[in-house]
């Protein structure tokens, strides 16, 4: 995910043109956040079959992204992200967040798991504090690919 923003960020003409992929990241991330830090976690280790599914479901999304990225690197350049509509950026953002089990795994395995030990106003701290520094990232991993790309753009 983070190549991915970074790439999107070298690419754009502008940074605005980048926000909305920093701004649909952290969105989802917030929302995976939240979901591993009210329960999922718990659930998810105790259902087998729950695991099942999410290990299942990352193989083929890998898969996906594998094919995709095979046919992308044949492809002459990568302007071809560079010309897609917002919304297409935006949905593949949405499904790269969601589905990569990378994701997954810092958010539930990771923050969901290290939440448990909180309670109360610890716990909302907690919480808080990774949320921000999920958008942090994000949109600074846009702002350094567009630094990168203006870089580059004064090179050739």
């Amino acid at each position: 995910m983070g190549f991915y923003i970074l790439s999107q960020g070298a690419i754009r003409k502008k940074y605005i043109h980048v926000v909305p992929v920093s701004l649909t990241a952290s969105i989802c991330d917030t929302f995976l956040i939240l979901a591993a830090v009210l329960g999922v976690s718990a659930l998810v280790t105790t259902l087998e079959w729950l695991k099942l599914i999410l290990i299942v479901g990352g193989g083929i999304f890998l898969f996906y992204m594998g094919i995709q990225s095979w046919r992308a690197s044949t492809q002459p350049s990568n302007d071809v992200l560079a010309n897609h509509t917002i919304g297409k950026t935006v949905a593949f953002t949405v499904m790269i967040s969601v589905l990569n089990p990378h994701a997954i795994l810092d958010t539930v395995g990771v923050i969901g798991t290290s939440s448990i030990q909180y309670t109360g106003w610890d716990k909302i701290a907690f919480t808080a504090s990774s949320v921000t520094v999920s958008w942090i990232w994000f949109f600074g991993l846009a702002l350094a690919g567009r630094l990168l790309g203006l870089r580059e753009s004064r090179a050739n």
